[in-house]
């Protein structure tokens, strides 16, 4: 009898160190499984205080109203599991929704805030700069903004820029920066512009000289193909056009610089948008506009310093409303290709 009970008790120490084991390796596999970004593809940072005596549970709600982590209660369990609870030090902070919580946690706790990361998309102008840096905590608007209008920043290449608010229109390079935590407008303004005199070599001068333009002209046409390409391989045959167009005398009747008037995207221009009066209408106004319509990145101002060799003098949205161009040399064609892409958006509706 004893021995039976022996052998019912040894199996009831069993049975529970299993279920100890599997509740161990269940909740081990939760905590992994809470690991994790909160989205993957979001990698811009936005930069958050630590307040002083900020506990577990209010870092935790500010991050998930900062839109950083999914859930605070999850990052405050996974915090105590993994020995971080009362370890997070004050401080500011460049965290991105595509971190996971072991990094965001790995961060806080060595208190490293001595640099802050910002990407400036291609394709934006200056004033759509100042309201992604301002809305991101990296610069004071106004601030910023003061300094794209009378700044005084002094580049050989800005030389030939327009003159007026819009000087550093095309010339704040877009990129991904990482600057010191808390560098001020003037110093993020001079990152940009010291990164654009690296990217335009000796060898783009030399080409542009080659081909009779400036380089504020060369900005200007590279800013057009980036606003109105959206196929990287058509970048080349877009320059081509502008560069016929601009050979026969013909106005450049691009959308973009109209839309960069308006201040806004149009999907389709109206007749009264085409003849607004400014220097940027390209409609109205043959030649290139004064000054850049946003600032370009690299593959674009390749592709105005090395345009396909085409007899292209149009362009319009394929009909297939996936992003891609019709070129053509005739206007029927042209024509042609104009209506098929309305046809096709009517075909949506």
């Amino acid at each position: 009898m004893k021995k039976l009970m022996k052998h019912k008790l040894l199996l009831v120490l069993l049975c529970a160190a299993a279920a100890l084991l599997i509740a161990g390796a269940a909740l081990l596999l939760y905590i992994n499984g809470l690991d994790k970004a909160m989205d993957s593809s979001k990698s811009d940072t936005v930069n958050i205080t630590i307040e002083t005596g900020s506990t577990t549970d209010s870092i935790g709600a500010l991050l998930q109203e900062k839109g950083i982590i999914e859930s605070a209660s999850d990052f405050k369990f996974f915090s105590r599991f993994k020995g971080f609870d009362g370890r997070y030090q004050a401080g500011t902070y460049a965290f991105a929704p595509s971190m996971k919580l072991s990094e965001i946690a790995e961060i806080m706790v060595s208190g490293k805030t001595n640099s802050m990361t910002f990407t400036i998309p291609e394709g934006y102008t200056i004033y759509q700069m100042a309201d992604k840096l301002a809305e991101e905590g990296i610069v004071d608007k106004t601030e910023f903004e003061n300094l794209l209008r009378s700044g005084n920043f002094r580049y050989d290449f800005l030389s030939g820029a327009q003159s007026g608010k819009n000087h550093l229109e095309g010339y704040l390079f877009p990129e991904t920066y990482t600057v010191e935590f808390g560098a001020d407008e003037e110093t993020i303004i001079n990152t940009m512009l010291g990164q654009f005199d690296k990217i335009f070599t000796d060898e783009y001068k030399a080409r542009a000289k080659e081909l009779g333009y400036s380089l504020n002209e060369i900005i200007v046409i590279a800013s057009i193909i980036e606003r109105e390409t959206q196929i990287a391989d058509e970048r080349d045959k877009v320059a081509s056009v502008i560069y016929n167009r601009l050979q026969k005398g013909m106005p450049l009747q691009m959308c973009s610089t109209v839309q960069y008037v308006l201040g806004k995207q149009k999907e389709t221009l109206t007749n009264a948008d085409t003849q607004i009066a400014s220097p940027y209408n390209t409609y109205i106004h043959q030649g290139l506009p004064p000054g850049p319509i946003c600032c370009p990145g690299l593959a674009s101002i390749e592709a105005a310093l090395y345009p396909a060799d085409t007899d292209y003098l149009y362009f319009v949205v394929s009909d297939k409303l996936d992003g891609s161009q019709k070129f053509s040399s005739d206007y029927n064609q042209f024509l042609k290709d104009k209506d098929d892409y309305y046809k096709a958006l009517e075909g949506q509706e």
